[in-house]
């Protein structure tokens, strides 16, 4: 096709960056990160040139969490297999649709965590596959981006039968004649509803402040969250290994999170204790106990995000029972369409999306999951400046449940979206509990990344 584009140059960028307070999930603290940005030029077969940029936070906390090597060991081979992708994606032959890059490269993926694990000093186990698709999704990104804008297009506006070929090719004959386009909004939802973080080390209530926290005239609490942004979607992070402290935690949220929310307001809370529950038996045991001392709380919590760790294969739980009771969505486990295959074979009950598990096979994952009528979210890797508004955009060209996604860089890292922000001001800015789509503009990716004041966009 005349819009398959042929790669001519892939370039990383690295930058620090800290957060303003620290965020606990499962057993770890994050309190810095390195953030990737990869600019990719690119020509389709009538010799139009775009360029396109991906961004992603190289979060080994969360891709690659053992505690057995230290964080700056793990971060520089997350460096590491962003350039090896880099030059796997500058390598392919000839002209391709993103989605047929991305599933050839991908292949030699595992090759490349193996050969990170060779040469990162100090790095003592298998660099993970999971890593590997974090540090490979800003490439993507921008290969997606530098589609749309090469020809002309919003890169949402490419995955129907005039620029690609059907999902047969991808997902087997069962999907004949049907395309991407078929599970994505013709455009941009005006709005998208966010699910605000409540972290381990959160604190809730402005009584809690004491002088070691951050003065900086942003929310350090819960109640000042909801009053000032009006969020109703939350997502708690649990502990997972004492049930006392996840149930005393789960009252105190939501109890405080109707105290301050507006009169009216209909809550939802999701549960997640990152892969840290021994088996389902603790989170079947929680909602029991959780129902018996506040049905409404019971009620409101929407769905629970992985609950057991994340190697579907050493223990094949079996998730029926607890998806009986709620939704049970499957994060850390889901990297390939094999895993989405066992996790359905499991009794999972819906799938959980990252953008930094690469959009080129998140959209895939989401037509597997509109035919086995299952549910899928987009969560977040704390995502800030480019890679947020990529994410907020992809959400709002999905149908995620409960019309969500999950926005919390403005907790952790505000200042470094600044740039991105004073362009997508409505996108970034939570006010209301949406965020605003309406800045996202032009080809690819909308980002309209001439107009953002970030030195390395130039």
């Amino acid at each position: 096709m005349d819009s398959d584009i042929k790669i001519l140059e892939v370039t990383p960028y690295f930058l620090p960056v800290k957060t303003r307070v620290p965020l606990k999930f499962g057993a770890v603290v994050l309190r810095e990160v390195t953030y990737a940005q990869v600019k990719v030029k690119a020509e389709n077969r009538k010799g139009e040139v775009g360029i396109g940029w991906g961004a992603i936070p190289l979060s080994d906390f969360w891709a690659f969490p053992t505690k057995e090597i230290a964080h700056e060991i793990k971060e520089k081979a997350m460096v590491e297999c962003v350039r090896a992708f880099c030059r796997a994606v500058a390598s392919y032959k000839g002209y391709a649709h993103p989605v047929r890059i991305f599933v050839e490269v991908e292949k030699d993926l595992q090759k490349i965590c193996r050969e990170v694990t060779g040469k990162v000093p100090g790095l003592t186990q298998e660099y993970p596959f999971l890593a590997g698709l974090v540090s490979a999704s800003c490439v993507d990104a921008a290969v997606h981006d530098a589609f749309g804008n090469a020809n002309r297009i919003c890169t949402y506006d490419g995955f129907g039968k005039d620029h690609m070929d059907d999902l047969s090719n991808y997902l087997g004959p069962a999907f004949k004649g049907k395309y991407i386009s078929d599970v994505l909004e013709k455009k941009y939802k005006p709005r998208v509803a966010v699910f605000h973080l409540v972290g381990g080390l959160d604190k809730l209530t402005k009584a809690e402040i004491d002088a070691a926290d951050v003065k900086d005239g942003i929310p350090v609490t819960l109640d000042e969250w909801i009053k000032r942004d009006n969020v109703f979607n939350l997502k708690i992070k649990l502990k997972g290994t004492d049930l006392k402290w996840d149930l005393d935690r789960t009252l105190a949220v939501t109890g405080i999170s109707h105290e301050n929310s507006k009169p009216g307001t209909k809550l939802y809370f999701s549960a997640d204790t990152n892969e840290q529950c021994e088996n389902p038996d603790y989170i079947i045991e929680y909602l029991r106990k959780l129902k018996e001392l506040d049905a409404r709380a019971f009620e409101e919590i929407l769905y629970i995000e992985q609950p057991t760790e994340r190697d579907l294969r050493a223990h094949r739980f079996d998730m029926r029972k607890l998806s009986a009771i709620k939704p049970v969505i499957i994060d850390e486990s889901l990297m390939t369409l094999e895993d989405f295959d066992l996790a359905n074979e499991l009794g999972w009950s819906g799938i959980a999306l990252k953008t930094c598990k690469c959009v080129s096979m998140e959209l895939l994952m989401i037509c597997k999951a509109v035919q086995k009528n299952i549910v899928y979210t987009l969560q977040d890797l704390t995502n800030p400046g480019l890679s947020l508004v990529h994410a907020v955009g992809f959400a709002a060209r999905i149908n995620t449940l409960n019309s969500s996604v999950e926005v919390n860089a403005r907790q952790f890292y505000p200042a470094f979206s600044e740039p991105e922000a004073a362009v997508h001001g409505r996108l970034c800015e939570i006010r209301d509990g949406y965020a605003y789509t309406d800045s996202l503009k032009g080809f690819g990716l909308g980002y309209q990344i001439e107009q953002i004041p970030r030195e390395i966009n130039k």
